[in-house]
Protein backbone atom coordinates (compact mmCIF):
# COMPACT_ATOMS: atom_id res chain seq x y z
CA UNK A 1 0.00 0.00 0.00
CA UNK A 2 1.15 3.55 -0.69
CA UNK A 3 1.96 5.93 2.11
CA UNK A 4 0.25 9.32 1.99
CA UNK A 5 1.42 12.00 4.41
CA UNK A 6 1.40 15.76 4.77
CA UNK A 7 4.87 17.23 4.59
CA UNK A 8 5.67 20.96 4.78
CA UNK A 9 2.21 21.99 3.67
CA UNK A 10 1.97 19.53 0.74
CA UNK A 11 0.79 15.96 0.40
CA UNK A 12 3.45 13.39 -0.38
CA UNK A 13 2.70 9.98 -1.84
CA UNK A 14 5.28 7.23 -1.53
CA UNK A 15 5.08 3.83 -3.21
CA UNK A 16 7.28 0.95 -2.05
CA UNK A 17 7.35 -2.41 -3.78
CA UNK A 18 9.80 -5.28 -3.44
CA UNK A 19 12.33 -5.29 -6.25
CA UNK A 20 11.92 -1.63 -7.19
CA UNK A 21 13.31 1.67 -6.04
CA UNK A 22 10.87 3.60 -3.82
CA UNK A 23 9.06 6.36 -5.66
CA UNK A 24 7.70 9.54 -4.09
CA UNK A 25 6.01 12.67 -5.33
CA UNK A 26 4.38 15.72 -3.70
CA UNK A 27 1.01 17.27 -4.56
CA UNK A 28 -1.13 20.19 -3.50
CA UNK A 29 -4.08 17.97 -2.59
CA UNK A 30 -4.47 14.60 -0.94
CA UNK A 31 -6.75 13.38 -3.73
CA UNK A 32 -4.06 14.05 -6.36
CA UNK A 33 -1.49 12.22 -4.25
CA UNK A 34 -3.75 9.20 -3.82
CA UNK A 35 -4.57 9.13 -7.55
CA UNK A 36 -0.87 9.22 -8.51
CA UNK A 37 -0.11 6.39 -6.09
CA UNK A 38 -2.99 4.24 -7.39
CA UNK A 39 -1.93 4.79 -11.01
CA UNK A 40 1.71 3.95 -10.23
CA UNK A 41 0.75 0.77 -8.40
CA UNK A 42 -1.49 -0.26 -11.31
CA UNK A 43 1.39 0.25 -13.71
CA UNK A 44 3.68 -1.83 -11.51
CA UNK A 45 1.10 -4.63 -11.56
CA UNK A 46 0.82 -4.38 -15.35
CA UNK A 47 4.46 -3.99 -16.35
CA UNK A 48 6.10 -5.82 -13.45
CA UNK A 49 8.11 -2.74 -12.51
CA UNK A 50 7.56 0.94 -12.01
CA UNK A 51 7.80 2.63 -15.41
CA UNK A 52 9.85 5.75 -15.89
CA UNK A 53 7.24 8.50 -15.73
CA UNK A 54 9.73 11.11 -16.91
CA UNK A 55 8.93 10.18 -20.50
CA UNK A 56 5.24 10.82 -19.80
CA UNK A 57 6.10 14.20 -18.30
CA UNK A 58 8.11 15.24 -21.36
CA UNK A 59 5.99 13.71 -24.16
CA UNK A 60 2.99 15.63 -25.47
CA UNK A 61 -0.02 14.24 -27.30
CA UNK A 62 0.94 16.42 -30.24
CA UNK A 63 4.34 14.73 -30.50
CA UNK A 64 2.66 11.33 -30.57
CA UNK A 65 0.28 12.53 -33.29
CA UNK A 66 3.22 13.81 -35.33
CA UNK A 67 4.98 10.44 -35.10
CA UNK A 68 1.76 8.57 -35.90
CA UNK A 69 1.20 10.86 -38.88
CA UNK A 70 4.69 10.09 -40.11
CA UNK A 71 4.88 6.34 -39.44
CA UNK A 72 1.35 4.91 -39.30
CA UNK A 73 -0.97 7.05 -41.44
CA UNK A 74 0.93 6.53 -44.74
CA UNK A 75 0.24 2.78 -44.49
CA UNK A 76 -3.54 3.27 -44.63
CA UNK A 77 -5.80 3.50 -47.67
CA UNK A 78 -7.35 6.72 -46.35
CA UNK A 79 -3.97 8.24 -45.53
CA UNK A 80 -4.63 11.60 -47.18
CA UNK A 81 -7.81 12.25 -45.21
CA UNK A 82 -6.31 11.01 -41.94
CA UNK A 83 -3.20 13.17 -42.30
CA UNK A 84 -5.44 16.17 -42.91
CA UNK A 85 -7.45 15.38 -39.76
CA UNK A 86 -4.26 15.02 -37.75
CA UNK A 87 -3.11 18.43 -38.99
CA UNK A 88 -6.32 19.88 -37.54
CA UNK A 89 -5.95 17.99 -34.25
CA UNK A 90 -2.33 19.05 -33.82
CA UNK A 91 -3.42 22.69 -33.91
CA UNK A 92 -5.80 22.15 -31.00
CA UNK A 93 -4.66 23.06 -27.49
CA UNK A 94 -5.18 19.43 -26.47
CA UNK A 95 -2.04 18.51 -28.43
CA UNK A 96 0.10 20.45 -25.92
CA UNK A 97 -0.99 18.25 -23.00
CA UNK A 98 1.73 16.00 -21.65
CA UNK A 99 0.82 12.35 -21.40
CA UNK A 100 1.30 12.32 -17.63
CA UNK A 101 -1.39 14.99 -17.31
CA UNK A 102 -3.78 13.88 -20.05
CA UNK A 103 -7.04 13.05 -18.34
CA UNK A 104 -10.47 11.75 -19.18
CA UNK A 105 -11.83 15.23 -18.48
CA UNK A 106 -9.46 16.70 -21.09
CA UNK A 107 -10.87 14.38 -23.75
CA UNK A 108 -14.44 15.07 -22.63
CA UNK A 109 -13.87 18.83 -22.88
CA UNK A 110 -12.34 18.38 -26.32
CA UNK A 111 -15.37 16.34 -27.44
CA UNK A 112 -17.88 18.89 -26.16
CA UNK A 113 -15.96 21.78 -27.73
CA UNK A 114 -15.73 20.10 -31.13
CA UNK A 115 -19.45 19.31 -31.11
CA UNK A 116 -20.09 23.05 -31.04
CA UNK A 117 -18.32 23.58 -34.37
CA UNK A 118 -18.38 20.30 -36.34
CA UNK A 119 -20.79 17.44 -36.92
CA UNK A 120 -21.04 14.53 -34.50
CA UNK A 121 -19.68 12.19 -37.19
CA UNK A 122 -16.55 14.34 -37.52
CA UNK A 123 -16.05 14.36 -33.76
CA UNK A 124 -16.39 10.57 -33.64
CA UNK A 125 -13.74 10.19 -36.35
CA UNK A 126 -11.38 12.55 -34.52
CA UNK A 127 -11.82 10.65 -31.24
CA UNK A 128 -11.18 7.38 -33.07
CA UNK A 129 -7.90 8.74 -34.44
CA UNK A 130 -6.82 10.04 -31.01
CA UNK A 131 -7.66 6.70 -29.44
CA UNK A 132 -5.59 4.80 -31.98
CA UNK A 133 -2.67 7.20 -31.56
CA UNK A 134 -2.59 6.50 -27.82
CA UNK A 135 -3.17 2.77 -28.37
CA UNK A 136 -0.24 2.51 -30.80
CA UNK A 137 1.95 4.51 -28.42
CA UNK A 138 1.18 2.05 -25.60
CA UNK A 139 1.28 -1.16 -27.61
CA UNK A 140 4.02 -0.50 -30.16
CA UNK A 141 6.09 2.38 -28.84
CA UNK A 142 6.27 1.28 -25.21
CA UNK A 143 4.70 4.36 -23.67
CA UNK A 144 4.20 3.45 -19.98
CA UNK A 145 0.49 4.25 -19.68
CA UNK A 146 -1.77 1.88 -17.79
CA UNK A 147 -4.90 2.86 -19.75
CA UNK A 148 -6.10 4.67 -22.84
CA UNK A 149 -8.09 7.63 -21.50
CA UNK A 150 -9.65 8.33 -24.91
CA UNK A 151 -11.45 4.96 -24.79
CA UNK A 152 -13.05 5.96 -21.50
CA UNK A 153 -14.95 8.88 -23.05
CA UNK A 154 -18.44 8.33 -24.44
CA UNK A 155 -18.72 8.88 -28.18
CA UNK A 156 -21.39 11.27 -29.53
CA UNK A 157 -24.46 9.67 -31.06
CA UNK A 158 -24.52 10.10 -34.83
CA UNK A 159 -27.97 10.86 -36.23
CA UNK A 160 -27.42 11.49 -39.93
CA UNK A 161 -29.90 9.02 -41.40
CA UNK A 162 -31.38 10.31 -44.63
CA UNK A 163 -34.43 9.12 -46.54
CA UNK A 164 -33.93 11.32 -49.61
CA UNK A 165 -35.00 9.50 -52.77
CA UNK A 166 -35.27 10.71 -56.33
CA UNK A 167 -38.83 11.92 -56.88
CA UNK A 168 -40.90 12.75 -59.91
CA UNK A 169 -38.75 13.52 -62.93
CA UNK A 170 -35.59 14.34 -60.95
CA UNK A 171 -33.61 11.49 -62.50
CA UNK A 172 -34.51 12.64 -66.01
CA UNK A 173 -33.65 16.25 -65.13
CA UNK A 174 -30.23 15.21 -63.81
CA UNK A 175 -29.38 13.14 -66.86
CA UNK A 176 -30.67 15.78 -69.30
CA UNK A 177 -28.70 18.40 -67.38
CA UNK A 178 -25.50 16.46 -68.02
CA UNK A 179 -25.98 17.02 -71.77
CA UNK A 180 -25.46 20.76 -71.28
CA UNK A 181 -22.47 20.33 -68.96
CA UNK A 182 -18.79 20.32 -69.84
CA UNK A 183 -17.99 16.84 -68.46
CA UNK A 184 -19.17 14.18 -70.95
CA UNK A 185 -18.53 11.24 -68.62
CA UNK A 186 -20.76 12.57 -65.84
CA UNK A 187 -23.99 11.21 -67.33
CA UNK A 188 -22.53 7.70 -67.46
CA UNK A 189 -21.26 8.08 -63.90
CA UNK A 190 -24.75 9.00 -62.65
CA UNK A 191 -26.33 6.02 -64.42
CA UNK A 192 -23.74 3.65 -62.93
CA UNK A 193 -24.29 5.16 -59.47
CA UNK A 194 -28.08 4.79 -59.66
CA UNK A 195 -27.95 1.28 -61.12
CA UNK A 196 -25.19 -0.28 -58.97
CA UNK A 197 -25.02 1.64 -55.67
CA UNK A 198 -21.23 1.75 -55.85
CA UNK A 199 -19.49 4.23 -53.59
CA UNK A 200 -18.06 7.43 -55.03
CA UNK A 201 -14.49 6.31 -54.36
CA UNK A 202 -15.15 2.94 -56.02
CA UNK A 203 -16.42 4.56 -59.20
CA UNK A 204 -13.63 7.13 -59.37
CA UNK A 205 -11.07 4.35 -58.99
CA UNK A 206 -12.69 2.16 -61.63
CA UNK A 207 -10.54 1.09 -64.61
CA UNK A 208 -11.69 -0.37 -67.89
CA UNK A 209 -9.71 -3.51 -67.10
CA UNK A 210 -11.96 -4.03 -64.03
CA UNK A 211 -15.02 -4.66 -66.23
CA UNK A 212 -15.63 -8.28 -67.19
CA UNK A 213 -17.65 -8.10 -70.39
CA UNK A 214 -18.37 -11.80 -70.74
CA UNK A 215 -19.86 -11.91 -67.21
CA UNK A 216 -21.18 -8.31 -67.18
CA UNK A 217 -19.74 -7.53 -63.76
CA UNK A 218 -17.35 -4.95 -62.31
CA UNK A 219 -14.52 -6.35 -60.20
CA UNK A 220 -13.56 -4.03 -57.33
CA UNK A 221 -10.17 -5.20 -56.12
CA UNK A 222 -10.01 -2.87 -53.11
CA UNK A 223 -13.10 -1.47 -51.39
CA UNK A 224 -13.79 0.59 -48.29
CA UNK A 225 -13.95 -2.64 -46.29
CA UNK A 226 -10.59 -3.72 -47.68
CA UNK A 227 -12.12 -6.67 -49.51
CA UNK A 228 -12.58 -7.64 -53.14
CA UNK A 229 -16.14 -7.36 -54.44
CA UNK A 230 -17.92 -8.11 -57.70
CA UNK A 231 -20.78 -5.83 -58.72
CA UNK A 232 -23.26 -7.05 -61.36
CA UNK A 233 -24.19 -4.53 -64.04
CA UNK A 234 -27.75 -4.00 -65.20
CA UNK A 235 -28.23 -3.84 -68.95
CA UNK A 236 -28.72 -0.09 -68.65
CA UNK A 237 -25.44 0.42 -66.76
CA UNK A 238 -23.54 -1.92 -69.10
CA UNK A 239 -24.81 -0.12 -72.21
CA UNK A 240 -23.96 3.29 -70.72
CA UNK A 241 -20.39 2.17 -70.01
CA UNK A 242 -19.96 0.75 -73.52
CA UNK A 243 -21.29 3.97 -75.06
CA UNK A 244 -18.86 6.02 -73.00
CA UNK A 245 -15.97 3.73 -73.94
CA UNK A 246 -16.69 4.34 -77.61
CA UNK A 247 -16.47 8.09 -77.02
CA UNK A 248 -13.50 8.16 -74.63
CA UNK A 249 -11.28 5.95 -76.79
CA UNK A 250 -9.18 2.88 -76.11
CA UNK A 251 -6.20 4.79 -74.72
CA UNK A 252 -7.93 5.76 -71.48
CA UNK A 253 -7.13 3.63 -68.44
CA UNK A 254 -9.60 5.04 -65.91
CA UNK A 255 -13.31 4.99 -66.66
CA UNK A 256 -13.98 8.34 -64.99
CA UNK A 257 -10.96 10.66 -64.95
CA UNK A 258 -12.27 12.83 -62.10
CA UNK A 259 -11.02 13.75 -58.65
CA UNK A 260 -13.24 13.81 -55.56
CA UNK A 261 -13.16 17.60 -55.50
CA UNK A 262 -13.90 17.79 -59.20
CA UNK A 263 -16.88 15.47 -58.88
CA UNK A 264 -18.38 17.52 -56.05
CA UNK A 265 -17.95 20.75 -58.01
CA UNK A 266 -19.61 19.29 -61.12
CA UNK A 267 -22.42 17.87 -58.95
CA UNK A 268 -23.17 21.26 -57.33
CA UNK A 269 -23.21 22.99 -60.70
CA UNK A 270 -25.55 20.35 -62.10
CA UNK A 271 -28.02 20.77 -59.23
CA UNK A 272 -28.01 24.55 -59.73
CA UNK A 273 -28.53 24.11 -63.45
CA UNK A 274 -31.56 21.83 -63.12
CA UNK A 275 -33.00 23.45 -59.98
CA UNK A 276 -32.87 20.43 -57.64
CA UNK A 277 -32.29 21.06 -53.93
CA UNK A 278 -31.40 19.01 -50.83
CA UNK A 279 -29.90 16.16 -52.85
CA UNK A 280 -26.43 14.84 -52.13
CA UNK A 281 -24.40 12.67 -54.46
CA UNK A 282 -24.34 9.96 -51.78
CA UNK A 283 -28.15 9.91 -51.91
CA UNK A 284 -27.82 8.11 -55.24
CA UNK A 285 -26.43 5.15 -53.28
CA UNK A 286 -29.56 5.26 -51.11
CA UNK A 287 -31.63 5.28 -54.25
CA UNK A 288 -29.77 2.36 -55.80
CA UNK A 289 -29.98 0.15 -52.70
CA UNK A 290 -33.67 0.91 -52.27
CA UNK A 291 -34.34 -0.03 -55.89
CA UNK A 292 -32.51 -3.32 -55.44
CA UNK A 293 -34.87 -4.19 -52.58
CA UNK A 294 -37.86 -3.08 -54.63
CA UNK A 295 -36.79 -5.43 -57.41
CA UNK A 296 -37.19 -8.30 -54.96
CA UNK A 297 -33.59 -8.96 -53.95
CA UNK A 298 -33.07 -10.16 -50.38
CA UNK A 299 -30.72 -8.71 -47.76
CA UNK A 300 -27.85 -11.08 -48.55
CA UNK A 301 -28.04 -10.33 -52.27
CA UNK A 302 -28.20 -6.57 -51.74
CA UNK A 303 -25.32 -6.55 -49.27
CA UNK A 304 -23.25 -8.55 -51.76
CA UNK A 305 -23.80 -5.85 -54.38
CA UNK A 306 -23.54 -2.78 -52.15
CA UNK A 307 -20.72 -4.01 -49.93
CA UNK A 308 -22.50 -3.40 -46.62
CA UNK A 309 -21.28 -5.63 -43.81
CA UNK A 310 -23.86 -4.79 -41.17
CA UNK A 311 -27.62 -5.17 -41.52
CA UNK A 312 -28.02 -2.11 -39.30
CA UNK A 313 -26.15 0.01 -41.83
CA UNK A 314 -28.10 -1.51 -44.71
CA UNK A 315 -31.37 -0.52 -43.05
CA UNK A 316 -30.17 3.08 -42.96
CA UNK A 317 -29.63 3.06 -46.72
CA UNK A 318 -32.77 1.21 -47.78
CA UNK A 319 -35.89 3.37 -47.68
CA UNK A 320 -38.64 1.53 -49.49
CA UNK A 321 -41.67 3.36 -50.82
CA UNK A 322 -44.78 1.94 -49.13
CA UNK A 323 -46.87 2.28 -52.28
CA UNK A 324 -44.37 0.16 -54.20
CA UNK A 325 -44.80 -2.67 -51.70
CA UNK A 326 -48.58 -2.79 -51.76
CA UNK A 327 -48.72 -5.13 -54.74
CA UNK A 328 -46.31 -7.56 -53.12
CA UNK A 329 -48.46 -7.75 -49.98
CA UNK A 330 -51.52 -8.91 -51.91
Amino acid sequence: MATIRKLRGRWQAQVRRRGMKPRAKSFDSKLDAEKWARDLEAQVDRFGAAPDTKILESTTLGELMERYQREVSPTKRGSVQEIQRLDVLRRHELSYRTMVGLSQQDITSFRDERLQSVAASTTVRELAILSHVVEVAIRDWGLPLNRNVVKMVRRPVIRNERSRRLTGDEEKCLLDGCDTGKTPCFKTLLIVAIETGMRRSEMLGLRWADISHNRRVVVLHMTKNGERREVPLSQRAYDALNDWRAVSGDDAERVFALSVGGLEQIWRRLLDRVGITSLRFHDLRHEAVSRLFERGLNVVEVSGISGHKELRMLRRYSHLRAEDLVGRLG
